[in-house]
């Protein structure tokens, strides 16, 4: 590997979990409307969910296609310039999820759920790899068919079926790297929402 492509490896990863840390979910309503969307809600997350709760279509749609962005950005541009056979791509893809879970910027708040850096990540790769098609599936699977009230329990069942069944399709489909990085996005995404308050309480209460 020549010095040019360590750079540009280092560049994209180190540059995505950068990128992903980010939290435009709590940057914009503060500098827009002046309020922190993790002080004023119920689980304290800095996610798109409570800007639009909070703030508002129009900001929430901001804020969503920012979260997005961060994803999708260092992953599409990475596809261009670097081999994706590569383990290292897995880096690549996870950096951006791992980026927004751990907040590298924001001290006062544990990292958010990382639900829209994923897809952002997921869609910067396509069309090489369509995984972001089986997560949605099973977003709307368990949200319409097989209905999980608990948001927090949703997304890890989400996220592990999703990783089961994204490794299983890309390792037949020869692309291990896709599958690596689709195993590492789950396993960041179940742990921060493992770590994060259940919000069935929040619900009963508000249903009294």
């Amino acid at each position: 590997m020549t010095r040019s492509e360590i750079f540009l490896w280092v560049l994209y990863i180190l540059g995505g979990y950068l990128l992903g840390g980010v939290m435009f979910a709590r940057l914009v309503p503060r500098a827009l409307c002046r309020r922190d969307i993790c002080r004023e809600s119920e689980d304290g997350n800095p996610g798109v969910y409570n800007v639009f709760v909070l703030c508002g279509k129009k900001l929430g749609t901001i804020c969503l296609l920012l979260e997005l962005g961060k994803g999708f950005l260092p992953v599409w541009a990475a596809c261009r310039r670097l081999p994706m056979d590569n383990l290292l791509f897995a880096l690549v893809l996870a950096a951006p999820v791992l980026g927004h879970a751990t907040a590298p910027f924001d001290r006062d708040i544990r990292g958010g759920k990382a639900i829209a850096a994923t897809f952002g990540s997921l869609l910067g790769c396509v069309p090489h790899c369509l995984a972001v098609l089986w997560l949605a599936a099973l977003y709307i699977s368990f949200s319409t068919f097989v209905r999980v009230p608990s948001h927090r329990k949703r997304s890890i069942l989400t996220f592990a079926f999703f990783a089961l069944g994204a490794c299983a399709g890309l390792l037949y489909a020869g692309k291990p790297a896709f599958a690596l990085g689709c195993a590492a996005i789950a396993l960041v995404v179940i742990v921060r929402h493992v770590a994060s308050p259940d919000d069935e309480p929040a619900k009963a209460k508000a249903a009294v």
